[in-house]
């Protein structure tokens, strides 16, 4: 099914796609000769995106597979690094010298032979007269040459006479479209062309040249090599007979195809690409449809300076007829959704979703809706994946985010089931982590954050919704909520509050010491807490504040008979989210443009 979609992808996308023998590679620099093979100049296409530069893409033969010991034999057709293109080494090692020497003979006889095939063709004529008046050995005395080199594995190919680049060449394609059925990745051990094999392709179902090797799709975190479809040789995943992905016939159009697909959905810069913790994230429509840019727009991180969008306008405008607004394009349009991960030489598929648009926009609206808490007003409404992510994470940091567990949220979120129970875990466990957290100033930082109540909030109510069980947790503070655990969150914060009015300015609150015990031991704390309370009473010179104060914990304890020795996991979360409104709840009410000033 996945293959199927991303070949279809392909199909429609074919006229913007590489065909079949090429494919779009970043090229730093161009090699500027003239129609004598005399050097010009070095020509830098890169350009500024943020703070990185980024050399220009450009339509060039597909590259050499090079996983086998032999790589230096594979050269790419009259574009590859400076290894290849120059002979040229960054290391002082024998070794490393007379391997990329190996590599330019390999580079130039490709074109060579090439050369030969169009005797009269004046371009590659040109590139050989390059080589031939070692005219190559100019190029270390250009000045952009120190930018090149110092790039690891700069590609480079050849512009003639300032115009295009070589690899758009005419004979150059009628060359490779010859050659497709020769590619030199598909060779044995021993570098002899294997006898190709036809069978029913599993995607087109028909008898086609099966791809005995798929091409390569690598993602974030994985190796160069690495591909969603491959076998390992002589492994015992071989069966009847057959050998590597003969396993799982694919002919070699197909097999193309897929790649191309995937690779252009996987490319520096896709807007259909979202990367969060381990999991590269890719998503598609059967045919163009504007909830493409929704779904990057809607999980994706907000741009800088951006005026933050109302997710649930953009959302209504492809939600089924009952919202009452018109819907955008077809609802029924299939959507497709698939989470990759790097697992050594292979892809790990994470998930896969295929469904329509209108159940897409429906869960996104879902997702957020669980997520929705009250806020102060300089926090933006709509929370990013990456950032709800990050919350579980210590210092905050994608490479801290545990394994799969992006992949398992996303799941979640596209099949409308619960969350997994690793989200509450982890955010629990970086708040207790963080109670005492203090920022560059020395002062308190608040640990219980928008972003993780929003999520513990999210986590129970779709984890009540799904036992069919009624769960009292809301936007914003609720009264009426009997859990022991909100209940206890609520008396901590005024707790606190009481102890923050008593000692203005205060370093150090009853948060920074005691929430991990107050939040999953209660007993051990909450009788030491109570008694303490009286003592910052005291100090209160504001009797109607102490009043009001010693009223609000009344209204709490009404409901608590004792202190229970140990919350459950959930019973931790309400307990935060209880703590979270009482907070919000006792800051609005004091100044309502009044900030947090514990929520650095």
């Amino acid at each position: 099914m996945i293959l199927q979609a991303l070949y279809d992808l392909f199909d429609r996308r074919k006229d913007e796609l590489p065909e079949e023998g090429f494919e779009d590679k970043e090229i730093p620099f161009l090699i500027g000769i003239n129609s004598k093979g005399e050097f010009v100049s070095l020509q830098d296409t890169r350009t500024l995106d943020g703070k990185k530069l980024n050399g220009r893409k450009f339509r060039v033969p597909k590259g050499a597979g090079r996983s086998s010991p032999k790589a230096w034999q594979m050269a790419n057709l009259l574009w590859d690094h400076y290894g290849y293109v120059f002979g040229y080494s960054n290391s002082d090692s024998d070794n490393d010298k007379e391997k990329t020497e190996k590599q330019h003979e390999t580079f130039v006889k490709q074109i060579q032979k090439l050369a030969a095939t169009y005797p009269s063709d004046i371009e590659l004529n040109a590139v050989m007269e390059f080589y031939k008046n070692k005219q190559h050995e100019d190029v270390f005395k250009h000045p952009l040459w120190l930018d090149c080199k110092n790039i690891a594995g700069c590609n480079l190919t050849f512009q003639i006479d300032g115009v295009g680049h070589i690899c758009d060449n005419d004979n150059v394609r009628a060359y490779v479209s010859s050659k497709i059925n020769q590619l030199e990745s598909d060779r044995d051990e021993d570098d002899v062309p294997l006898q190709k094999k036809e069978g029913i392709c599993l995607i087109t179902g028909n008898l086609s040249t099966i791809a005995r090797l798929h091409p390569r799709t690598p993602i974030a975190g994985a190796k160069s090599n690495a591909k969603i479809v491959s076998f390992q040789k002589k492994s015992g995943f071989d069966s009847y007979g057959k050998e590597q992905s003969y396993n799982a016939p694919v002919s070699e159009k197909a097999a193309f195809a897929y790649t191309t697909a995937l690779n252009y959905l996987l490319a520096k810069g896709s807007p259909q690409k979202i990367y969060v913790g381990d999991t590269t994230t890719v998503f598609w429509a059967d045919k163009k449809h504007k909830v493409e840019d929704l779904f990057i727009e809607i999980f994706g991180e907000p741009a800088k300076g951006e005026p933050e969008q109302d997710y649930k306008s953009l959302i209504s405008m492809f939600r089924s007829p009952e919202t009452g607004v018109k819907v955008e394009l077809d609802p029924e349009t299939k959507f497709y959704v698939l989470g990759l991960a790097p697992n050594a030489a292979r892809i790990a598929i994470r998930f896969w979703y295929a469904g329509t648009v209108g159940e897409i926009v429906d869960k996104m609206w879902q997702h957020f809706d669980d997520l929705e808490i009250v806020k102060s007003p300089n926090e933006w409404r709509t929370i990013s994946l990456r950032n709800l992510l990050r919350s579980t994470a210590q210092q905050e940091k994608d490479k801290n985010i545990s394994p799969n567990l992006a992949g398992d949220f996303m799941k979640a979120i596209l099949a409308g089931t619960p969350y997994p129970v690793t989200l509450l875990s982890s955010v629990i466990r970086r708040i207790k982590a963080e109670q005492s957290k203090k920022d560059s100033n020395g002062k308190p930082m608040q640990n219980v954050t928008y972003p993780r109540a929003a999520l513990i909030k999210a986590v129970l109510v779709r984890q009540s919704r799904y036992r069919n069980e009624k769960e009292e947790i809301g936007m914003s503070l609720n009264l009426s909520n009997m859990n022991i655990g909100y209940r206890l969150g609520r008396l901590f914060s005024v707790l606190e509050k009481i102890q923050e009015e008593a000692n203005p300015g205060i370093n150090a609150t009853i948060r920074d010491r005691f929430y991990g015990s107050a939040s999953s031991t209660p007993v051990t704390v909450f009788p030491f807490l109570m008694r303490l309370k009286n003592h910052h009473l005291a100090k209160l010179e504001n009797k109607g504040r102490v009043k009001n104060m010693e009223k609000l914990i009344a209204e709490i304890m009404d409901s608590i008979t004792e202190f229970p020795g140990h919350l459950s996991l959930d019973d931790q979360g309400r307990f935060t989210i209880g703590y979270y409104h009482q907070r919000r709840d006792l800051y609005t009410k004091k100044d309502k443009t009044e900030e947090d000033p514990t929520n650095d």
